[in-house]
């Protein structure tokens, strides 16, 4: 083995050429590093409680005592920017798991059941469910079961999770065909264990790649229907609520509704540039 390969200074040297190389990917990871703090300690990094009112401070421009501004109620807006990052992004993740559980389940029994019954009934189910738009889909599924962060998640976990059921439906199809399968069965390697060991790690290969592609999406559909009242309730600090609590102050106050909307904005951009990079990467092994 080469040492030279894993020195200190030659992995510096080369992590220091990758990132003036992808300097976009540099500030993406950056903006969501901080995001991730956010979200796991905000008290660490907001100076005021994001729920605390002063009428005496209300609709007040940035300045030192306040980055950001304060809203139509006195509140911080960057307090409120930075303990909504932990509403808007649990929501979403928890939506996208739901998403990926339910989608690895469904696509693999149906692709061990290729061309039965049980494959018909699920790919019927899934059709029905990816002819609705994504947010149309949400808003009829969330007038049965209501608002609120809970049932959000839910209804954002069902609406994603046709994307996950087709692809691995149809990874499961291509790794029952292959030929180290076909071996293994020769071998007398029991029913479970082959789907275990040898199905589905091929089957979920896409399965992360996939769920960070969907997470800018799932965010930015977060963000649109707690705008229409359905997620968290006032007086949450949710980002999508924020722009709605800040659209009736926009000549006066444009603050409250500008900086959760870049923060939804930067958030988006940022998972999207590194789920592409990562897609790429992928792409590129499975072509090797």
């Amino acid at each position: 083995m080469n040492t030279a390969l894993i020195h200190p200074s030659v992995f510096a040297s080369r992590t220091a050429a990758w990132l003036r190389e992808h300097p976009g990917l540099l500030l993406a990871g950056t903006w969501l590093s901080l995001l991730a703090l956010a979200t796991l300690w905000p008290g660490g990094l907001a100076a005021y409680d994001p729920l605390a009112s002063d009428p005496l401070a209300m609709q007040q421009s940035s300045s030192a005592a306040h980055w950001l501004g304060t809203d139509h109620l006195g509140r911080d807006v960057l307090a409120r920017v930075i303990h909504g990052a932990r509403h808007s992004l649990s929501i979403s993740l928890a939506a996208l798991a739901i998403a990926v559980g339910a989608g690895t389940a469904l696509g693999l029994l149906a692709g061990l059941s290729r061309g039965r019954l049980l494959d018909e009934a699920v790919t019927r189910f899934i059709d029905v469910l990816a002819a609705f738009p994504l947010l149309l889909l949400a808003l009829v599924l969330i007038t049965y079961t209501g608002t609120g962060s809970g049932n959000l998640m839910l209804v954002l976990g069902l609406a994603f999770t046709p994307h996950f059921v087709r692809v691995v439906r149809g990874q499961t199809f291509v790794v029952m065909t292959s030929g180290f399968v076909e071996q293994a069965r020769t071998f007398g390697l029991s029913p479970w264990r082959l789907v275990w060991r040898h199905v589905l790690p091929h089957a979920v290969a896409q399965v992360p790649v996939l769920a960070t592609l969907n997470l800018g999406i799932a965010i930015t559909a977060t963000a649109g229907l707690s705008f229409l009242g359905m997620g968290p309730q006032p007086p949450a600090p949710e980002w999508g609520l924020m722009l709605a609590e800040g659209r009736n102050y926009l000549y006066s106050a444009w603050w409250i509704s500008v900086w959760p909307g870049v923060a939804i904005s930067l958030t988006v951009v940022s998972i999207s540039a590194l789920g592409r990079h990562w897609q790429s990467r992928f792409e590129g092994r499975q072509h090797t």
